[in-house]
Order: structure tokens, then sequence, then C-alpha cells
């Protein structure tokens, strides 16, 4: 069995990682996070250990690891900003690591990261669950030939708490380009080739609608967190549409049975993805924000 360790256990994303564990037939020993409300544990690991202060948690890990029970993995689920703090943290301990995306928020934080692998020789592992779609594989298996027109539309509505959160501060999400648009334009990357260019033509705090070109591809995206976007009568908590040619991807499995699948390609040798995967969405997405302030 293998031990794991998480750090954010309070957010929305933990319960996949909890869930993602408990399926593969491994252990969760310890928890932290700033925030208390974490009874979901004790459906997945009644008797984890659980942390208030990052400190007191960093602490136990060492312990364990000094007493030779220290943990196999780190997984990541605090906020973008914290990210590249916490993977240190992870190989430090003796860990390997799974974080969340976005990796980090600035593509010179990737190369200091791989540095830090190097000292250790722990692994840096993104969860990139759109790579692991079953529509999306078959679609990169059997790509149109000549260039493709991709249009995609995600609107996950959000209140006002969410203004008010890390997520809606810029400086610690990298802004929705980043927090809701990463993992869309990995997934673009991963289809259709290197990007040659972008355009943005809305953008505010809510919304951001653009155009990326794609070796493959010219792929047109709106994202954003503002309920009057969504179609008529769509009740549903996101809207999520992707078009390939005109003709419609099912999504229906994208964010709620992936992060299993994840889990389970990283513990085989070789598999999973890591911080060179990652690196080209993350230099897209700073690029973006950078040029036009966002």
């Amino acid at each position: 069995m293998i031990n794991f360790a998480l750090i954010g256990a309070a957010g929305y994303v933990a319960p996949r990682h909890m869930k993602a564990i408990k399926e593969t037939g491994n252990n969760l020993v310890a928890a932290v996070d700033t925030h208390d409300s974490v009874g979901v544990l004790d459906s997945y690991f009644p008797k984890c250990e659980f942390f208030t202060e990052i400190e007191r948690f960093d602490r136990y890990l060492e312990l364990l690891k000094r007493e030779g029970k220290g943990i196999d993995y780190l997984s990541i689920c605090s906020p973008n900003y914290l990210h590249d703090a916490h993977c240190r943290l992870g190989m430090r301990v003796g860990a390997d690591v799974i974080c969340e995306k976005p990796l980090v928020l600035f593509p010179i934080n990737i190369e200091q990261l791989a540095e830090v692998e190097k000292e250790t020789g722990k692994k840096i592992y993104n969860i990139l669950q759109l790579r692991y779609h079953p529509e999306l594989l078959k679609l990169k298996e059997n790509l149109p030939s000549g260039m493709c027109r991709v249009n995609i539309k995600y609107i996950t509505p959000r209140g006002p708490w969410y203004d008010r959160s890390w997520k809606g501060d810029i400086e610690k999400s990298g802004g929705i380009i980043t927090n809701i648009g990463i993992h869309l334009f990995d997934m673009l990357m991963w289809i259709f080739g290197n990007q040659l260019g972008f355009v943005v033509n809305t953008m505010d705090k809510h919304t951001v609608e653009g155009t990326v070109y794609l070796d493959r591809a010219k792929a047109n995206f709106l994202l954003s967190t503002d309920s009057g976007l969504l179609p008529e009568g769509y009740n549903d908590d996101a809207f999520r549409e992707i078009t390939v040619n005109d003709e419609p991807i099912s999504m229906d499995k994208v964010f709620t049975d992936l992060h299993t699948d994840v889990y389970s390609d990283i513990m085989k040798e070789g598999g999973g993805y890591g911080i060179e995967d990652a690196k080209p969405s993350i230099e897209l997405v700073y690029k973006i924000r950078r040029k036009y302030k966002l």
C-alpha cells in the first residue's frame, strides 16, 4: 500500500483526490488545510491525521521520514500561487508530488522545480485529466486531415464569494485564463500541436474570449463565470461545449471520474505527466496574461 499526504483538504477538488487514492487501493495518512471543514475525510480515510497549520504538517511528515515511515506521494490541492512552494515541501520530505493544475503561474518556476527534482531524485506529476478522456483520446488518434476548426465554450457560474476568494485574485490564481483555461489549453496543444499565436477579443474579470492558432487548428474559446452567458433554460452547474469541424465532442465524463485514471497511470512505471508536459500551457497563459494585462 502506498502512503499519501494531502495539502488542501477543504477545497472543491480535494474529494476527487481522496476518491482516487481510495480507489487505487492506497492510504491517506495526513492532510492539512487552513480551514477545518474537512468532514469529507471521514468518508474516505477516517484515521487520517489532520492539521490546520502547514508548519505542524511539515514537522509531522519530517518525523515520519526520520522514523522510516515517510510518505510516498504528496498530493497538492492548494491555491495556485502556493503550488511551487508545496511541491518543494513534498520533495524535501522524500515524496514524489501529484499537483493540481496549473502546476505554477510563471514559466521560470518550472525551471526551478526541475532543479529540485534533480537535487532530490523525486518527480512532480501534474493533473492533466483531459488527456485521459476517452472521447479526446479518440479524437487525438483519429485527427481529421488538414486544419481543424475548434470551438470551446466553458461557462461555470460563480457567485460573489468567487471574487472575494483567492480565485478572484489574479495575483494568486492567474485569473480566469489560468484558473479555468489551463486544462483546456493543455488539451488543445496535446491534440493539435504547438501554439503559433493568439488574440483576445473580450477580457474582463469574469469573461475571456479569443482565438489560439495551433499547428493543426484554429481554436476559438470562451471562458466565463458569468451566469448571464448560459444558454436559455440551461440549469446545470457548468456549460461545456467543444466542437471540431462543427462536430460536438461529448464531455460527460470530464471532471468527475478522471482523477482515478490519472492516479492509476502515475502508479505505473513510466506513467503520468511531468513538468515538461505541463510547460507549454503554462507558457501560453502567461504570455496571454502579460500581453493583455489579465
